[in-house]
């Protein structure tokens, strides 16, 4: 099967910026564009095939079309898809917020809960993330910050530099800071329970709705413990697994594997270009682009210099 280059769904917030336009190559004709969904089986946002004979069908068509088997064997165990993958431009802070496990969601909302991970693919000097809470906090405690919206004074605040990882569990508070270009991999769900959004207005004028007694059902009341794999390993969790590439142009100018049976893979270009070849095709790549390749696909190589995301399902 064939190597898909894929084009997002894109969506417009009002903390977006223009860099995924300017320098990850999105075509998008608003003035901002805060967030694309690379790799995305969800309804509120599927991308689509970009060229092709399965051009601008959606990655669900494609599935009706030849079976979930290109899932691969390690994803049968789920009834959906199980990973969606972002790019997300923080011109300006997001929401603090926070996602509920599988149990709750479920029962709630009628989708899957949602942990993710976050890497930083850009940012600017001084940048920051929230990462769970500082210290141990009462309930009553995180209520009552909550309602006098003083909260991010018991937030973990983590400066951050391009390269680095968060591996974030359902149920951990939490929020990208302003000045950074984030891939996030996360569970295939877009539930999200917003806590504090720093008395911001939209366009009418109002605030944001906030989702207060939810949050506090599922939100962990103990800070985070940072999570650590090995090289070149970045997360992984039963929802997928994710490896950085990196290859310089010069002395690593190329890299071989094995798409296997048991499940997809999917490259996200974070820097530089190259080719990519499978089954006797090649097709050239850039920064910014997503590249799908189905489970079974066999033997990959790809050259050049460029440094990506790859996720797949262990």
């Amino acid at each position: 099967m064939p190597v898909l280059k894929l084009k997002p769904a894109c969506k417009d917030y009002l903390w977006g910026g223009t860099r995924l336009i300017r320098d990850y190559h999105k075509e998008y004709e608003g003035e901002r564009l805060a967030e694309t969904w690379e790799l995305s089986f969800h309804p509120d946002g599927p991308s689509v095939i970009a060229d092709g004979p399965f051009r601008g069908k959606t990655l669900k068509e494609y599935t009706d079309r030849m079976g979930k088997e290109i899932w691969g064997k390690n994803c049968m165990k789920f009834q959906d898809f199980p990973v969606l993958i972002k790019l997300i431009d923080a011109r300006e802070s997001l929401s603090v917020q926070v996602h509920p496990d599988d149990e709750y969601a479920l029962v709630r909302e009628g989708q899957y809960g949602k942990t993710e991970m976050w890497y930083v693919a850009d940012c600017e000097e001084g940048a920051f993330l929230y990462y769970g809470l500082a210290e141990k906090t009462e309930k009553e405690e995180l209520k009552r910050r909550i309602e006098e919206e003083t909260l991010p004074e018991i937030l973990n605040k983590v400066p951050v530099r391009r390269g680095d990882v968060l591996f974030i569990e359902a149920g951990t508070i939490h929020a990208i800071g302003k000045g950074i270009v984030i891939a996030e991999i996360q569970q295939n769900s877009n539930v999200t329970y917003r806590v504090y959004d720093y008395g911001r207005t939209d366009g009418n004028g109002r605030r944001r709705e906030l989702h207060v007694e939810k949050a506090l059902d599922v939100a962990s009341l103990i800070p985070a413990k940072e999570k650590k794999w090995k090289a070149p390993c970045l997360g992984s969790c039963e929802y997928f697994t994710a490896v950085r590439l990196d290859l310089d142009g010069m002395v690593m100018r190329e890299a071989s594997g094995l798409v296997s049976e048991d499940s997809f893979a999917h490259i996200l270009v974070l820097e530089g270009e190259g080719k990519i070849f499978c089954e006797g095709e090649e097709m050239s790549f850039r920064k910014g682009d997503s590249l799908f390749l189905p489970a079974g696909s066999g033997a990959v190589r790809i050259e050049g210099g460029c440094e990506a995301l790859i996720t797949a399902v262990r």
